[in-house]
């Protein structure tokens, strides 16, 4: 079954610190670009690009360089 709407990206957000070095996005085929924003956690308002990626084997994204995110901090992967 297709989903009659889809968001064309994934947020994520964290209670504690955390060092990201990779995350995962389901149903996403390998090749496609991601770009990752910060973006404010109370509004979802895009803030600035941390990263370009490529998605990879069973939805893996590596970063080159990890993501260092503080508690209460959020992110979008944008596809």
């Amino acid at each position: 079954m297709v989903p009659l709407y889809q968001d064309p990206w994934f947020t994520f957000r964290f209670a504690e610190d955390r060092l990201i070095p990779r995350f995962h996005l389901e149903s996403i085929e390998p090749g496609r670009s991601v770009m990752v924003f910060q973006i404010d956690p109370g509004t979802g308002e895009r803030l600035s690009l941390l990263a370009t990626a490529t998605v990879g084997e069973g939805g893996w994204v590596d970063l080159t360089a990890p993501i260092m995110v503080r508690a209460g901090d959020a992110f979008v992967a944008v596809i």
